[in-house]
C-alpha cells in the first residue's frame, strides 16, 4: 500500500486530479485500474484524491494502461517525484493537526487569498506576542508552553509567504471586533497595529475593516478563507474552521456563495485608505 501522508502537498492534489482525468479519458473504471496494479479499488481512489503519496511504480503502470505516451509519462513521473517531497511545514507534524496542514499547503500554492476574520488578526499578519496570546487563550489546558512556541514559530514562518518573489495577493476583511478585543498588554496591541499598517503598505496586501457603524453584514456567521490558484486543475476552495477541525469546500455553488458574501462585505467595509486611518486612530487608544 502507498504510505499515508499527514496532509497532501498541492502538487499531489493536482496530479491526483490529472490521474483521475486520464483514467476517465481512457474509459476505465477504478476497479479496472486496480486490477492493473493488483490492489483494491480504494488504493486507486486514495491516489486520485491525494490521500496517499504517489507511488512511482504504480504511476508508471497506470499511465501505460491509460495510453499516455512515454515522453508525457516521464514528465508526469518527474512531477510526482517532486510533489512527493515533504512540504516545509511537515517538520511541525508533531503539533500541526492534519486538517490544518492541508491549509498551509493550499496557502503556499494560492495566487489569491481572501480572508474574513471576525475574532482575531489573520495568522499571516500576527506579531509573535499577539500570536502567543491567541494560542495561549485557546489552549484550554491541552497545549504545553513548548508546543505553543512551536505553533508561534510555524505561524511566523508562514508569514514569509507575503514577501517572497511570487507572493500571492492577500485581501482581508477584519471585523472591528478584532481590534477592539485586546490580546495581551497595550504594547502588544500597539505593536500588532503597527504590523497591520506595515502590511497595508505591501503592494500585494489589501486590508479593510468592517466597522460597527456600517451595521450587520452577510459574513457574520463565522470566519472563512477563499483560495484561488494559478493551476487550472485546482478549483477555488473555501476553508472554514470550527473548534475542533475544519471543512474544505470546492463545490461551485458553495464557493460562489462565499465569494458573493466576500464581495458584499468588501463593498460595505471601510476602503483600504480609510482602514489605514482607522488603524492609526485605534493605535492611540492603546
Amino acid at each position: 500500500m502507498s504510505e499515508p501522508r499527514s496532509a497532501p502537498t498541492v502538487g499531489q492534489v493536482v496530479l491526483g486530479r490529472r490521474l483521475l482525468d486520464l483514467r476517465e479519458r481512457a474509459g476505465l473504471k477504478r476497479e479496472e485500474a486496480a486490477r492493473v496494479l493488483r490492489v483494491a479499488p480504494a488504493t486507486v481512489r486514495r491516489m486520485e484524491m491525494a490521500e496517499v503519496a504517489l507511488k512511482i511504480p504504480y504511476l508508471q503502470l497506470l499511465l501505460k494502461a491509460y495510453g499516455v505516451p512515454d515522453d508525457e509519462a516521464e514528465v508526469f513521473v518527474q512531477l510526482a517525484e517532486e510533489a512527493n517531497r515533504p512540504g516545509w511545514w511537515q517538520r511541525f507534524h508533531d503539533i500541526l493537526p492534519g486538517w490544518f496542514s492541508m491549509y498551509v499547503s493550499l496557502e503556499g500554492a494560492a495566487a489569491l487569498i481572501r480572508s474574513y476574520e471576525p475574532h482575531f488578526v489573520p495568522g499571516l499578519l500576527q506579531t509573535e506576542d499577539y500570536a502567543r496570546g491567541v494560542l495561549e487563550s485557546g489552549a484550554v489546558g491541552q497545549t504545553s508552553p513548548e508546543d505553543i512556541e512551536r505553533h508561534v514559530a510555524l505561524r511566523m514562518q508562514r508569514q514569509e509567504l507575503l514577501t517572497r518573489p511570487d507572493a500571492p495577493r492577500f485581501w482581508a476583511v477584519l471585523d472591528e471586533t478584532v481590534l477592539r478585543r485586546p490580546v495581551g498588554a497595550p504594547e502588544v496591541m500597539r505593536a500588532q497595529i503597527d504590523k497591520l499598517l506595515e502590511a497595508a503598505e505591501l503592494s500585494n496586501v489589501t486590508l479593510q475593516i468592517a466597522q460597527f457603524s456600517s451595521g450587520p453584514h452577510p459574513g457574520t456567521y463565522g470566519p472563512f478563507v477563499l483560495f484561488r490558484f494559478a493551476v487550472p486543475e485546482l478549483p477555488d476552495m473555501v476553508y472554514s474552521e470550527y473548534l475542533t477541525g475544519a471543512v474544505y469546500l470546492d463545490a461551485r455553488t458553495e464557493v460562489a456563495t462565499h465569494l458573493e458574501v466576500m464581495d458584499r462585505m468588501a463593498a460595505q467595509a471601510a476602503t483600504a485608505h480609510r482602514t489605514k486611518e482607522i488603524l492609526r486612530d485605534l493605535r492611540k487608544e492603546y
